[in-house]
């Protein structure tokens, strides 16, 4: 499976922004879908946004739609998720993977480090 690794977390006021980034490997980025799941201690991981490879259709979780806009450059083997009105409900360890549609691919185990997100009240 690809390497994949996030960045770009940081911790920030309520209504404030930030940008992640994953770098994936380019086979692996290249062939499939990405997406962006977070997680919060004690709590499943969540779906966030995805974007397929040949389209580039999106899909957003509605916690989040109108707030982050998720994109990607295919040259550059690279995720981004763009983060505005950021909310404390936001605070959590984002990560990125292969997805169909909204869900991780089956058998996937390769996840990142993760990138944390903080936001204040």
């Amino acid at each position: 499976q690809g390497h994949l690794v996030e960045s770009g977390g940081g911790l920030v006021q309520a209504g404030g922004s930030l940008r992640l980034s994953c770098a994936a490997s380019g086979r692996t980025f290249k062939t499939t879908t990405m997406g962006w799941f977070r997680q919060v201690p004690g709590k499943e991981r969540e779906f966030v946004a995805a974007i397929t490879w040949t389209t580039s259709n999106t899909y957003y979780a509605d916690s989040v739609k109108g707030r982050f806009t998720i994109s990607r450059d295919n040259a550059k083997n690279t995720l981004y998720l763009q983060m505005n009105s950021l909310k404390p409900e936001d605070t959590a360890v984002y990560y990125c993977a292969p997805t169909i549609r909204t869900v991780v691919v089956a058998g996937f185990v390769s996840w990142g480090q993760g990138t944390q997100v903080t936001v204040s009240s």
